[in-house]
């Protein structure tokens, strides 16, 4: 393999060409260039510079990433029999996928790479706007904003703005991180003599600029803290270190993991019902609260020095990932109960249990009862330890049912006890046969309780009589009477 030099052509106007730049193309027999859609090419062809374009490439490939995957075969290609000169628009190390391609096949193939310096399309947007990029800047790929984020508390250039429809999706994107009115630039050709166009607009107005190609950037100025469209979970913890900090807040300053820990059951439930009552407005608003107490206690635990949220976000993707191999790695899964299965497997062997026993004292012991009896049954089940079918559960209802029966009237207050847990216990039972959540059929029927108790105390008051003063049978009747007046609406839907 001969040697390769890679040249960088600058932005566009010759002003931004290094001299060693020049010096090697003028030396050289030939020149590749990746394209000759750059302004400075016309001032080559005046130098007498003799080049070829890949420009064929473009129109033969169907995306970006096979146009600069064939390009690099083209000039590895081209190595097996010469040294290569091959010039980039830019700076080498600036938005140039071929360069890196190339650097990864420099080092498995074994051939060398000369660079030599030049300007970026960076340092001309820069010297157009007058701008000093030493307080942060953040530079992405327009094409990428699936993968990319702008950061709004810091400067943001966006490059290869193609086009409208480009502009287009761009916009859309971005309109999740600031308001529709935010100030930004759009920059063509920074740097060119007479063909630099600078020209400041709303966000929402990107697409309707008709001189767009791919030579246009945008530039976004940062956002203050007190006019954020949107906060980031960087800006979460940012607000959690200062609550925590020496001019914070008294009270989150005194928190400790135990003191938060009925804060966090609380708003969990908060978040069930929100779920409950298919209110989106609320559930959003408590998802927020909930995710408070995760940052609340990353926070206190970083403070100690046992962990910080990067380790709790880290330990989260790490245990998606391990127990998705069907996702991200080979395993074939065609089915959700191959999932579970498959999940439950290497939870096992994550906690490296030996038993089926400690899976099952795996179970959080501050669930609600219900919800961890149907836990410790599910689990049982999967290995067999199981009824055949619902039948036989109910009959095991109607066996503790008569066990109860048989105590419930001495005072044997222990045996009671035992029999009253033993009768919920295959009530659960039964619940799992039927696919029922029997702490949400709970919970239905406790509303359903105080919403017909409801209605017997309001038409008792608009009759003018009080509950106490009337005797059971005729609550009762109201109790039938409610069933009739029972709300008849539909549910939403929402999922």
């Amino acid at each position: 393999m001969k040697k390769l030099t890679i040249i960088g052509l600058g932005p566009g106007s010759k002003e931004y060409l290094t001299i060693g730049a020049m010096e090697k193309m003028k030396s050289s027999s030939m020149i590749y260039l990746r394209t000759s859609m750059h302004p400075v090419v016309d001032y080559l062809k005046l130098q007498g510079i003799v080049y070829e374009s890949f420009d064929d490439v473009y129109e033969s490939q169907k995306s970006f990433d096979d146009v600069y995957e064939t390009i690099v075969g083209r000039i590895i290609d081209l190595l097996k029999e010469k040294d290569v000169v091959y010039g980039v628009p830019g700076s080498p190390f600036v938005a140039e996928v071929t360069v890196q391609l190339l650097l990864e096949r420099a080092e498995k193939l074994g051939f060398t790479i000369e660079f030599i310096p030049s300007v970026s399309f960076v340092e001309a947007i820069l010297h157009a706007l007058r701008k000093d990029p030493i307080k942060g800047l953040k530079i992405i790929d327009g094409l990428a904003l699936e993968h990319q984020s702008p950061d709004v508390q810091t400067d943001v250039i966006v490059t290869q703005v193609y086009n409208k429809f480009v502009a287009s999706e761009i916009k859309l994107k971005l309109m999740e991180y600031y308001k529709d009115e935010h100030p930004i630039v759009v920059i063509r050709a920074a740097g060119i003599p007479d063909e630099e166009k600078i020209e400041n607009i709303m966000l929402y107005e990107l697409d309707r600029i008709e001189w767009l190609d791919y030579l246009t950037s945008i530039y976004i100025p940062k956002i203050g803290d007190n006019t954020l469209k949107v906060y980031t979970m960087k800006d979460l913890l940012k607000i959690m270190k200062k609550l925590r900090g020496k001019d914070g807040c008294p009270w989150d300053k005194e928190q400790t993991h135990a003191s938060l820990k009925p804060y966090v059951i609380e708003e969990a439930y908060e978040v069930l019902e929100a779920l409950d009552k298919q209110d989106m407005v609320l559930l959003q608003e408590e998802l927020g609260d909930l995710l408070l107490q995760v940052v609340f206690h990353s926070q206190i635990a970083s403070e100690f020095g046992d962990f910080d949220i990067s380790d709790v976000i880290t330990g989260i993707c790490r245990k998606l990932i391990d127990r998705h191999p069907h996702v991200f790695a080979e395993l074939h899964v065609d089915s959700t109960s191959g999932v579970i299965k498959n999940w439950e497997e290497i939870k096992r062997k994550e906690k490296n249990e030996k038993t089926y026993t400690e899976s099952l004292k795996r179970i959080p012991k501050a669930l609600p009862a219900l919800m961890k009896s149907y836990k410790v049954q599910e689990k049982a089940a999967k290995v067999g330890f199981d009824w055949d079918d619902v039948g036989d559960a109910i009959k095991k209802v109607r066996e503790e049912l008569e066990e109860l029966l048989e105590v419930y009237n001495t005072d044997k207050y222990d045996q009671i006890t035992e029999e009253v847990g033993d009768l919920i216990f295959a009530v659960v039972n039964v619940a799992r046969f039927l696919k029922v959540d029997p702490e949400m059929a709970l919970n239905k029927t406790i509303q359903k309780f105080i919403d017909r108790f409801e209605f017997i105390e309001m038409t008792a008051q608009n009759d003018g009589r009080k509950l106490e003063e009337m005797s059971l049978n005729e609550m009762d009747e109201l109790w039938n009477l409610a069933k009739i007046h029972k709300n008849k609406k539909k549910d939403k839907k929402y999922y």
